[in-house]
């Protein structure tokens, strides 16, 4: 189903508040200011900062 378009428009980075982007395989979210990836789990975001990875 993939993550609904609403809620990225309105997702930003937990850490700097900078946008957020959608990776190409839909498996995360990524803030290229802090050059971290937040997961997506089951069409969910992970957005805490200690679950994120460093690109």
């Amino acid at each position: 189903m993939g993550i609904d378009k609403e809620l990225l428009d309105i997702l930003v980075c937990p850490k700097c508040k900078g946008d957020l982007e959608l990776t190409k395989e839909e498996d995360g979210l990524v803030c290229k200011t802090c050059a971290l990836k937040f997961p997506v789990k089951d069409d969910i975001p992970i957005m805490l900062i200690d679950e994120a990875l460093p690109l």
